[in-house]
């Protein structure tokens, strides 16, 4: 990628039914340094704003047009219609396929190179799967459009947070968690965060999968059998990373003070530590992809939506942190 002299940015707005159309209304009320799209319905962005009271132009995306920076009060959309009326706060499944089209389309235009990078608005597992779509998360969606392999990585001021499993039962982490996977993921967040955070030798700490680590396989073998040889290989390739460590104590100040990430072995064993610390002004980055793709910390928020009454902490972090990636990823290509 090109060091853009003005980047452009796309918003899908998730769920419309919830606070997506909500943030990306709140956002345009400020100048932005790049030009910032939403892909949404502008009638349902029209409606809301009127619930909202909130001032707005909407114009319509041009991608043949200069490059513009953001300007207070407009809207760029790149329309989409619903398929259903929609009424904030109560979810109707018709609109499952309006939400998919737009991560489609972003993403789409994203590796055409007409945006430079994708931030995601939260999205309803549930009532995509109830619509009969199968959907475990933007994360393995993308992935599916773009190849690459995904690593789903959180950030929050002082904490990055990977994850070597994602969307999986607990039932089901120990099996999933193979050599071939553990070496992939952290191939993956090391020259990410090489690249695309300007970290010259990041030091990353694994957490063991089983209480203390395993206490020498008295817990669980799976340190022993597989995290453990994966970590000596890549400590021997040079690579600055330490553990496995017990998960209760790879979050103390002692450890983190010198860490750029943590690499948790499932979902619930990382990601609790990062949104007690920082929820509402953390950011998810999808790792390993050919595109750049961030994504606000909370749900759809469906009781909120329509009221004014909501944090923009985290998409305003999402933006932040995928015009940096932009940045940072061109600067770091030959």
């Amino acid at each position: 990628m090109s060091l853009p002299t003005l980047p452009r940015i796309v918003f899908t707005a998730g769920e419309p039914a919830g606070i997506g159309p909500d943030l990306c209304l709140q956002i345009a009320q400020h100048a932005l340094p790049y030009q910032f799209v939403v892909i949404a319905d502008p009638e349902l962005l029209r409606q809301r704003a009127q619930q909202l009271k909130l001032p707005i132009t909407l114009t319509q995306f041009d991608e043949h047009a200069p490059i513009q920076a953001h300007q207070a009060g407009q809207l760029c959309v790149l329309p989409m219609a619903v398929k259903q009326p929609v009424l904030a706060g109560e979810l109707a499944a018709a609109n499952s396929s309006y939400v998919l089209n737009t991560i489609t389309e972003a993403t789409q235009k994203c590796l055409d190179n007409v945006f430079h990078a994708m931030v995601t608005g939260p999205v309803h597992k549930g009532i995509i799967n109830d619509a009969g779509f199968s959907f475990t998360g933007h994360t393995e969606f993308i992935a599916e459009i773009t190849g690459g392999y995904p690593v789903m990585m959180l950030a929050t001021a002082g904490l990055r947070v990977a994850l070597v499993t994602n969307h999986l039962p607990l039932a089901k982490v120990s099996a999933a968690i193979t050599p071939e996977r553990l070496r992939s993921v952290i191939r993956v967040l090391h020259h990410d965060l090489t690249k695309c955070f300007n970290l010259k030798r990041p030091k990353i700490v694994v957490c063991g999968l089983n209480p203390h680590a395993g206490e020498n396989g008295h817990l669980g073998r799976e340190e022993l059998d597989i995290i453990i040889p994966v970590l000596k290989a890549f400590r021997q390739q040079g690579m600055n990373i330490q553990g496995p460590l017990p998960a209760d104590t790879s979050f103390t100040p002692s450890v983190l003070g010198t860490a750029d990430a943590v690499l948790a072995m499932y979902h619930d064993q990382g990601l609790p530590v990062l949104k007690f610390q920082g929820f509402g002004q953390a950011v998810n980055i999808t790792l390993g992809l050919p595109i750049i793709r961030t994504s606000v910390d909370h749900g759809t928020a469906l009781s909120l939506a329509g009221t004014g009454n909501i944090n923009t902490g985290s998409m305003c972090v999402a933006l932040d942190t995928a015009h940096t990636m932009i940045i940072q990823h061109a600067l770091a290509t030959p």
